[in-house]
């Protein structure tokens, strides 16, 4: 059962209030909600996640300490989103919260019409959404991006490339970078005797040989994740590393069609609340990205002590341990350099023992979403407590960025 937000009575300040307001409701994106929600609940927040009921967030942010309210929306803009709109700004009413944290296209879109700079506002775009179309739908996107940024008292970027590809686009805004981290208490190094575990568990639910060179790709199946990629690139390297497995992990809109056009050798293991055996079984985690923010995937991978693959996308270069680049990092789309370099990694043992084990160290150092989340509260602080802007301040500390850029 779902814990319903109720309002601050009347002259009652309460604990401070954050309204976070999402669609999508699985994810990357949802998991970085819940670890937002339970550190501010943990801090003496009062967390209320407005969400599309369904999925994996509900249940998630609510055991995470949130109230949760819904928030009835679609993925796409459509004809609801007059609708859309409204709810947010009942919410709002209802709720009365001391600042709003918008997060993704959807969510940015009609916060930032319900809101229109009224509340103090944070815009989380996890990824662009001029990014994800193409024609005059991106034009028209980026029109929206340029001029919505003025209803938003910080947009809050989770890679140095993600705010980059902004300014280059002309998004004109207050912006700060907070890197994405994952939990390094759940997602940590596994031993070889967790992998043995993992990868017989893993033989008896799908069939895959306890010996085969395994590569995972963990995400929800859709275009921006590039499953069809990767599903083109494999051939390649089957006949190069024989016996070669590939799994992909998750569910989406694109299930059917990557199943229709598979080869041999890939299972599709649908979506999981634990990834964590995949993690450990895999000799290399991949990630194909077409367009991020900061993957967080790989992370979660890294944390584990696992390899990982990735295309150059935001966040990508900014992910991996310093000077990884040649071998962990592939142009997006090249289906050759994506074949070859898969083949390489797992034909090379001891390239892989070096990798897993400079990834573990590099996530132990630099991913921990306690800083992350600590980040996001200072930023909270900054808005209500009315410090003052105008400039470029960097609050680098213990390998966590967060970085404000301001455009006057």
């Amino acid at each position: 059962m779902l814990k319903q937000a109720t309002p601050h009575p009347p002259g009652d300040h309460g604990p401070l209030t954050v309204l976070h307001v999402t669609q999508p409701v699985d994810g990357g994106v949802a998991r970085v909600v819940t670890d937002l929600v339970r550190d501010q609940t943990a801090e003496g927040l009062r967390a209320v996640v407005l969400c599309p009921p369904e999925g994996p967030l509900p249940p998630a942010a609510a055991a995470a300490g949130a109230d949760v309210l819904p928030w009835p929306a679609t993925r796409e803009p459509g004809a609801g989103l007059s609708r859309e709109t409204a709810g947010i700004a009942r919410a709002v009413r209802n709720v009365r919260p001391d600042l709003v944290h918008l997060h993704s296209a959807k969510a940015g879109l009609a916060g930032r019409l319900a809101l229109r700079g009224r509340v103090p506002t944070v815009f989380q775009p996890h990824a662009w959404s001029f990014e994800a179309v193409s024609g005059p739908t991106a034009a028209l996107a980026l029109r929206w991006e340029r001029h919505a940024a003025r209803w938003a008292h910080r947009i809050l970027c989770v890679s140095d490339d993600e705010l980059w590809r902004g300014r280059e686009e002309g998004v004109s805004a207050r912006f700060r970078v907070i890197r994405n981290g994952v939990d390094l208490d759940r997602f940590r190094p596994v031993g070889s005797t967790v992998r043995r575990q993992a990868r017989t568990g893993l033989a008896t639910l799908y069939g895959l040989p306890q010996r085969a060179p395994l590569v995972v790709c963990v995400g929800r199946l859709c275009r921006q994740k590039g499953q069809d990629l990767l599903l083109r690139a494999w051939p390649e390297v089957t006949a190069r590393v024989p016996g070669a497995r590939l799994a992909l992990v998750g569910d989406g809109p694109s299930q059917a069609t990557l199943r229709a056009a598979a080869p041999a050798g890939v299972v599709f293991a649908g979506a999981t609340g634990d990834p964590l055996p995949w993690y450990a079984a895999a000799d290399v985690v991949v990630q194909p990205s077409r367009w991020e923010g900061m993957a967080l995937a790989p992370l979660e991978a890294m944390a584990c002590g696992r390899p990982v693959l990735v295309t150059d996308v935001s966040g990508a270069r900014e992910s991996l341990p310093p000077g990884r680049a040649d071998t962990c990092l592939v142009p997006p789309g090249n289906l050759p350099a994506l074949s070859g370099a898969l083949a390489a990694l797992l034909l090379d043992p001891g390239l892989r023992g070096a990798l897993s084990r400079q990834a573990r160290d590099h996530a132990q150092a630099f991913c921990d979403v306690r800083r992350t989340a600590a980040a996001v509260r200072g930023l909270y602080r900054e808005l209500l407590g009315g410090e003052p802007g105008g400039t470029v301040t960097d609050t680098r500390t213990a390998g966590c960025e967060a970085k404000e850029l301001t455009r006057r």
